[in-house]
């Protein structure tokens, strides 16, 4: 119940919009899925969504077989598996439908063994096994998200964003482990002491190990980069919780 209620506490505090390559998907323009079905019909219309629009983009099965099914006939087009991985990828994720993830996977995957060093395919490789891991609560999954995070670091030893995304794998399996979290977590403070959602989930880990003071003082650094910054409530009232003996 408590790992659940952890998940819940992220949802809640708006902290969604920070987490991983899932979350990425919500930002997915209209224009995307307008895009992916206008190659479908074998021309761009290039129609942007009316503002204000409510209905939800979607595309239907028979629209996504017919494009994996292009992808397969080109298996050496990178390009192809490249963006149709990807484009699969935001999609799944907006809809949070894992197999549609397990789909952009396989894409993604294919376009890897074309082009290992293509930053934006490895990364959005681990994104899609991230996911799946975190949908179907599949540890396997987190940790191939592990070993290809770790491949696009080799790449961008620096991407702080990536980075952080490690240590989540650690922080939303199932079971967690918090000490790893910790770990990967604080490597990102050394490459850039001023990011926000690692801090924001380090302070996460040391509520769930009890650590109230390292909780509260990583807080306090979070305030003094951004007074502003949403999730400040959310993780001042876990930490009162915990400080309380209620969480």
């Amino acid at each position: 119940m408590e790992k659940k209620t952890a998940v819940l506490f992220i949802i809640i505090a708006g902290l969604m919009g920070f987490i991983s390559g899932f979350i990425i998907a919500n930002y997915l323009n209209r224009s995307d899925i307008a895009s992916l079905r206008a190659r479908n019909d074998g021309a761009a219309t290039g129609t942007q969504p009316m503002t204000g629009a409510t209905v939800e983009p979607t595309l239907s099965p028979e629209e996504i077989k017919t494009k994996i099914a292009e992808a397969d006939k080109n298996p050496e087009n990178f390009l192809f598996q490249k963006d149709l991985g990807l484009a699969l990828y935001r999609y799944g994720a907006m809809r949070q439908d894992a197999d549609i993830l397990e789909q952009a996977r396989l894409l993604l995957d294919r376009a890897i063994s074309l082009n290992a060093r293509d930053f934006d395919v490895v990364v959005g490789l681990g994104n899609a096994e991230f996911d799946i891991g975190f949908y179907r609560k599949d540890a396997a999954s987190f940790q191939k998200a592990r070993e290809t995070y770790a491949k696009a670091l080799a790449i961008r030893p620096d991407d702080v964003d990536v980075q952080t995304d490690l240590g989540l794998t650690y922080f939303l399996q199932e079971p967690p482990e918090y000490d790893r979290a910790e770990v990967e977590l604080k490597k990102v403070g050394t490459k850039n002491p001023r990011h926000e959602r690692s801090m924001q989930f380090l302070v996460q880990v040391y509520v769930r190990q009890n650590r109230i003071s390292d909780a509260k003082a990583s807080l306090e650094k979070l305030k003094s980069l951004n007074p502003a910054n949403p999730a400040i409530k959310e993780l001042s009232t876990q930490i009162a919780r915990a400080e309380g003996g209620a969480s």
